[in-house]
């Protein structure tokens, strides 16, 4: 096989590189570099070149190059010279782009080793203090209920003739809710009426002939006391004055009884307009006109027993179920932070109003009844709610913050934590309070937004990077 003898050629750099520096794809290189300088026109055609019909040169044989180059004419090296194809472009263009690829991932590599890498830690966003979260003893959920409530019904069976509210509506103490139908007790009224004009009528009668036997009694006893008449016609006389005087008193209570007889048809007239008990709102709806109405229930389920429920919205309040092993922390005028599930970022705050002195011995619960401070027309009976009873502390013993009190470290009395400021640590001094449920109070020494290490892989020194792909939030 013939072989190269330029002064580039590959082969007098074996003898001096070893082949780690001088790798398979550089020789390549530096044999196609330097045929390409001594070529007179890489384009011609192989044939047309000095050394017409030698075998073209292999450049994927190096086998040569571990043997002695012999001298050879110049025009000997002249006819080696072939127009490289495009398989050879690209397989040096390959070998150009990996041994590039090799030089970069060992720089990456050099770089990895030798620069200083940021330590693994956990970080905790410190923010203020939520008083209801840190002041909270106990918490529990229940309803709002109304201590003053009434489905306001009839006292007597009738058919109702009209209905004159509706659903919401707000009505005031003694307003006319429905009308039932009042033709018989009108009649009956009319009827205790009459009946009291005639008794007083007999009244007038019996008085009159009271008067006229007093009378007649006075001339009966003159003529006796002259002897005209005997003792018999004197007694006829008093008999039929007390007997008109008898007459006419039991007719005059004749008619106190009739009157108490009107009263009575008068009040059942009056139980025919049903009226509201109290200032309220209406929130529900139970009757329509056509139907019967009774105090008690009957006719099965055709008879109505109500005509709406009321509810007085100033009466509200909330009734939890508290477990009993936790009613110690409960006392009556206790503070309350109330959130209703509707408006669950609203902070209602309310007080303890007592504590139902009995228990449920199927849920082992005691029932508390809590107030508002403040009514709000968004709180609605029977609305869900969850509470929150609070400690006797107030907002201003409160520390600003409360971070975890693993971040603070402690030598000598003085206490640190070590704070992030652009992704390293940095050494703090802060104040701090009491440990508290695994929290601990920061007085000075930190802002709200600022991240501190809650925990570290390594030690930590001043300003070293830091990593936090572990986030705890203080949210």
């Amino acid at each position: 096989m013939a072989r190269c003898a330029n002064p580039l050629c590959v082969g007098r750099s074996r003898k001096i590189f070893p082949r780690f520096l001088f790798p398979d794809w550089l020789e390549s290189f530096c044999v196609f570099l330097s045929r390409r300088l001594e070529a007179e026109d890489p384009k011609k055609p192989f044939s047309e070149r000095k050394g017409e019909g030698e075998r073209p040169f292999d450049i994927t044989d190096f086998s040569f190059y571990n043997s002695p180059m012999p001298a050879q004419p110049r025009d000997e090296w002249e006819a080696l010279r072939w127009e490289e194809s495009e398989e050879d472009r690209s397989r040096w263009k390959r070998r150009f782009q990996h041994g590039l690829i090799l030089l970069v991932f060992l720089i990456a590599v050099g770089i990895w080793i030798l620069y200083p890498r940021p330590v693994a830690v956990t970080a905790y966003r410190v923010v203020p203090t939520d008083p209801i979260e840190h002041r909270t003893v106990l918490s529990a959920s229940g309803y709002v209920t109304a201590r003053r409530q009434a489905t306001v019904s009839s006292k007597i069976t009738a058919r109702i003739q009209e209905v004159l509210v509706e659903e919401g509506q707000r009505v005031k103490k003694g307003q006319i809710l429905a009308r039932l139908d009042d033709s018989n007790i009108r009649r009956n009224l009319a009827l205790a009426k009459a009946r009291v004009e005639e008794i007083r009528k007999q009244v007038e009668e019996a008085r009159a002939q009271w008067n006229l036997a007093e009378k007649e009694l006075q001339r009966i006893e003159k003529l006796f006391q002259n002897h005209v008449v005997s003792q018999s016609d004197l007694d006829q006389a008093r008999a039929a004055r007390d007997t008109w005087r008898a007459r006419t008193e039991a007719l005059q209570r004749s008619i106190l009884s009739a009157e108490k007889e009107v009263e009575v048809w008068e009040q059942q007239l009056e139980d025919t307009i049903i009226r509201a008990p109290f200032d309220g709102v209406v929130t529900t709806k139970d009757a329509h006109p056509g139907e019967m109405i009774s105090p008690v229930t009957a006719g099965g389920g055709y008879t109505r027993t109500g005509i709406c429920t009321i509810v007085d919205m100033t009466s509200l309040e909330i009734e939890v179920d508290v477990n009993e092993s936790m009613i110690e922390r409960v006392h009556p005028g206790q503070e309350v932070v109330a959130h209703l599930d509707a408006y669950p970022e609203w902070a209602i705050p309310a007080h303890v109003i007592a504590i139902v002195p009995t228990a449920d011995r199927e849920k082992s619960t005691i029932k508390v009844r809590i107030g508002f401070d403040r009514l709000d027309p968004r709180i609605l009976p029977e609305m869900s709610i969850r509470v929150a009873f609070l400690d006797d502390r107030s907002n201003q013993q409160l520390a600003p913050f409360y971070i975890p009190a693993n971040a603070v470290h402690s030598q000598n009395g003085r206490h640190w934590v070590w704070k992030i400021v652009d992704g390293r640590a940095v050494r703090t001094e802060v104040r701090v309070g009491q440990v508290e449920n695994q929290e601990i109070g920061v007085f000075e020494g930190l802002e709200a937004e600022d991240w501190i290490v809650v925990q570290s892989a390594k030690p930590l020194k001043e300003g070293v990077r830091v990593r936090f792909p572990g986030k705890r939030s203080g949210d």
